[in-house]
């Protein structure tokens, strides 16, 4: 997306939250294809691990990615690592072994969709917040550790909560989940919403290098294009 001018950085944590359809997985999934792409054409020439969280990877949404890029759809598949988590402990320990992977093989790319779901499945009441933050704090801990040990982009999706302090005037008043800890751990945080029909938008929330701007994108069967204005 232009916005981004060239794409997520390696080293660092970009975070993208919205609404169910925002367009989050299926820049996820775009992401996992333009990884592989050669330097020359402004992709990472490596491979891509993605861990889901909930169910909502699906291999055949590769395939006319590639197709658009010009790749072999079974080659791009065989180089995106796939793992579904089922608990926060189950997410904890596929990092720890992922490590051990990223160490052998050429990975260039982290995808974790979503971050959030499964703390907020197993940590359910009012009470078990603190306990909660914590591991989630250990959990972006370690991504970052990921991310700089082997020069990877860590891309998450995260979701969005009600906002009551939004007051009335603000037409949708919802902030991204998991508070401050997350707040602090992602470098860059992209809000995505929905648009006209198959459009979304991309609007850069946070960012310490990037101006502050919206891109306009169209979600095909060939991933995300930018919509031109």
């Amino acid at each position: 997306m232009s916005c981004l001018e060239g794409g997520i950085e390696t080293l660092c944590i970009t975070e993208a939250f919205g609404e169910f359809r925002s367009g989050k997985t299926q820049l996820a999934h775009t992401l996992c294809v333009s990884t592989q792409l050669p330097l020359h054409m402004h992709g990472g020439n490596g491979k891509v691990a993605y861990i889901d969280t909930e169910g909502t990877f699906r291999p055949e949404r590769i395939v006319p990615i590639a197709e658009r890029f010009g790749m072999d759809a079974n080659a791009v598949l065989d180089n995106i690592i796939y793992a579904r988590a089922y608990t926060y402990e189950h997410q904890y320990n596929l990092l720890l072994g992922l490590a051990a992977k990223m160490a052998e093989e050429p990975f260039r790319l982290l995808i974790v969709d979503s971050v959030i779901a499964l703390f907020r499945v197993d940590f359910s009441g009012r009470g078990e917040l603190a306990e909660r933050q914590q591991k989630l704090a250990q959990m972006l801990s370690r991504l970052t550790k990921i991310a700089e040990e082997f020069n990877v982009a860590v891309y998450i999706t995260n979701q969005v909560i009600a906002d009551p302090g939004g007051g009335m005037f603000i037409t949708d008043p919802k902030k991204p989940a998991g508070g401050h800890v997350l707040a602090h751990a992602a470098t860059i945080r992209l809000m995505l919403r929905k648009g006209k029909g198959e459009q979304r938008v991309c609007k850069i929330f946070d960012a310490p290098n990037l101006p502050e701007g919206e891109a306009v994108f169209q979600i095909t069967t060939g991933g995300l294009m930018d919509v031109k204005d």
